[in-house]
């Protein structure tokens, strides 16, 4: 493993949110139809505003009757709440709404039947309507914020067309096995995960790539289920169906953060906890101290609920989970998949971006550029033993030089007792001999050094591979990857932020030198084997940095599991993914830049709205014990259930201006 400078040529959920929009709406609409009589057979009401209703037989019961209903039917939703929160031994928002509820009914009841004091019908009909009211509001912005995973859920089709002995039948979606081959026709969406096997279009993946511009996808190309064919007609292989297309994960991993809890979310529930507590102390003391002073009991009931109204902990339980539900559902639909909201939060720390190089910052496409041979052996035989033995590698650089050997029109003959091994190569029987083909670590376990190998000059930062028959180096062949344009920008930015920009390759000096230079790097690592790449991550958390590992590749996975946050890029192997935190879909290092963008904004919003949340709860409390009352200033009930749904309903507001996030900026 060799490190380097290199040389630069110029210097979040409620304890209601099982409950639909709809609900709320139809309760709160029910609800406040029946609060327009209380409050006009409210006897404070009539004598504040000085009129007098139609008396007709049994209006003087219209206030307890109605209420009653109003409880038993709009506030049945807080009561069974509270009940859910208590068996949990978790009291919070629902068990102070319904304590008040219960006081309020309770006391104003009592009064009806005898005992001395006011009755609290208005404030108790009108508490109840405030509340479902905010709670319809706040559930149709979580909704909102969810929406994204219905339309992900709906770019499935219903049918699709399976082709079975040159005959074509519809069938549902869900009938259709591994191995079948479907019709996909010009405008339709795709059913499955699959391989084209014939013909060629334009792909829309934008909804699940996030990438705005078709893709052209021709034979052997994947496609992804949910996704648009073009123009053109095609025949796919169905390489993925149900739970296991790429569709069904990108939902998982969002759910899974949905749903998944950060320090910030655990802070807020904790305050959210104690928040309770302190209104529950505060509303007793409230009631002695008035009781103490001689205060009249109505006006000390109402003091008590009123406290416990103003103190619900409503905007503090929704300031993080709706951000939350927001910024996954907004990442998903832009090819980005938070499959850990701690990385998500985590990003924003980093200060050292670790890129792997093939497939990451370069195109991965490898293509044979020149053979060096030895003295004596002819570049033609070369080739032919080189892609002999790489003939069944799955490796990338494999699969180049088989590809370039096809078009040389040479007779690939076949191998026997092939065998691979990471990070070194490959080697294989090809007619009866033994055949060799590496990088640098095969040659340095041959004995050699590059140096040693004088028959090979290249000037282009080339990649090497070494080609051995019966122990005896007979040549090289040289390929050469192309850097993306979006690295040379993603880097830039990423340096502009202050952050070191550092490449991990097993590729030789040489060709890492090569990239580094172009791209600007701050630091490189080469000929780092892949079991060794975990152990340059933890060297630079040694140096006092935040490391986020960026790869694509099986041999990325401990280096992404070492980092503080792992990235896979370009969807990547199943292993990388299940390894890494957070998924980059596209091939785009840009997308590293946008995700930086988006873990500060989603952390700025948390935080906004967590000091909104209790800042209010500080403000309001000593309002509601009435405080003030010695100055004139006395906060009704009524205006502290106003007060305590704006909240929530600015917390969701703010929330909510995130979906103006233009993640495309860099």
């Amino acid at each position: 493993m060799s490190e380097h400078q290199p040389q630069h040529a110029h210097e979040d959920g409620h304890d209601h949110m099982d409950h639909s929009p709809e609900s709320f709406r139809y309760r709160f609409w029910l609800t406040f139809l029946l609060t327009i009589p209380v409050l006009i057979y409210s006897e404070s009401i009539q004598a504040w505003f000085n009129f007098q209703p139609p008396e007709f037989w049994g209006s003087q019961w219209l206030p307890f009757l109605l209420s009653t209903l109003i409880v038993a039917y709009g506030g049945i939703v807080f009561l069974r709440g509270a009940r859910a929160e208590v068996r949990a031994k978790k009291p919070g928002m629902m068990t102070l709404i319904s304590l008040a509820i219960t006081v309020a009914y309770g006391y104003s009841v009592a009064v009806t039947f005898g005992f001395p004091g006011e009755t609290l019908y208005w404030e108790l009909a009108t508490l109840v309507a405030i509340m479902l009211l905010g709670h319809w509001f706040e559930m149709s912005a979580v909704v909102k914020a969810q929406g994204s995973l219905k339309a992900l859920a709906a770019l499935l089709p219903d049918k699709a067309l399976r082709i079975k002995a040159q005959a074509m039948e519809e069938v549902l979606v869900s009938e259709l096995a591994m191995e079948d081959l479907i019709l996909v026709r010009p405008g339709d969406r795709m059913p499955a995960d699959g391989v084209i096997e014939k013909g060629q279009s334009m792909i829309n993946e934008s909804l699940i790539t996030g990438e705005s511009a078709p893709v052209n996808k021709a034979p052997g190309d994947s496609v992804i289920a949910g996704s648009i064919n073009g123009g053109g007609s095609l025949r796919v292989r169905v390489k993925g169906i149900g739970e296991e297309t790429a569709l069904a994960g990108i939902m998982r991993m969002v759910q899974a953060a949905q749903a998944s809890k950060s320090p910030v979310q655990v802070l807020a529930d904790r305050a959210a906890f104690w928040l309770v507590a302190v209104a529950l102390g505060v509303a007793v003391l409230t009631f002695t101290a008035w009781l103490i002073s001689g205060a009249p009991l109505p006006f000390v009931i109402e003091r008590v609920v009123t406290v416990l109204v103003a103190a619900c902990p409503h905007a503090l339980g929704l300031a993080i989970p709706l951000v939350v539900a927001i910024i996954t559902s907004i990442a998903a639909t832009n090819g980005l998949l938070i499959k850990d909201r701690l990385a998500l939060e985590e990003a924003r720390r980093l200060d050292c971006i670790v890129f792997d190089k093939t497939g990451t910052l370069t195109h991965g496409d490898q293509h044979v550029v020149a053979v060096h041979p030895a003295h004596g052996f002819e570049k033609r035989e070369i080739l032919r033993l080189a892609a002999a033995a790489e003939m069944d590698s799955e490796h990338f650089i494999g699969k180049s030089i088989v590809s370039f050997a096809q078009k040389m029109k040479i007779d690939i003959p076949a191998a026997e007792q092939f065998e691979t091994e990471s990070g070194r190569g490959v080697q294989a029987q090809v007619d009866g001999r033994a055949v060799q083909v590496g990088g640098p670590h095969l040659l340095t376990e041959m004995g050699l050094e590059p140096e040693d190998a004088t028959f090979v000059s290249t000037q282009d930062g080339g990649g090497l591979y070494y080609v051995w028959l019966e122990g005896k180096l007979i040549g090289a062949i040289e390929t050469k990857d192309r850097v993306r344009d979006a690295s040379r920008k993603a880097v830039e930015l990423l340096k502009k932020r202050g952050i070191e920009v550092i490449m991990l390759t097993g590729d030789s000096e040489n060709v890492a030198q090569q990239v580094a230079v172009e791209l600007g790097l701050d630091r490189y690592f080469s000929e780092v084997l892949p079991q060794d790449k975990a152990e340059v991550i933890e060297r630079l958390q040694t140096e006092g940095y935040r490391v986020g590992m960026v790869g694509d590749g099986i041999n990325d996975a401990p280096a992404l599991a070492a980092s503080d946050v792992g990235i896979a890029i370009g969807a990547g192997t199943d292993v990388a993914v299940e390894t890494a935190g957070i998924v980059l879909i596209k091939n785009d290092p840009l997308d590293v830049v946008r995700l930086l963008n988006l873990s500060r904004a989603t952390y700025r919003k948390m935080v906004q709205n967590l000091a909104w949340a209790a800042g209010y709860n500080v403000v309001i409390l000593p309002l509601a014990a009435g405080l003030l009352t010695p100055f004139g200033f006395l906060l009704p009930m009524a205006v502290a259930a106003i007060l305590m749904s704006g909240s929530t309903i600015m917390v969701a507001v703010n929330a909510q201006l995130l979906r103006r996030l233009d993640l495309t900026q860099t």
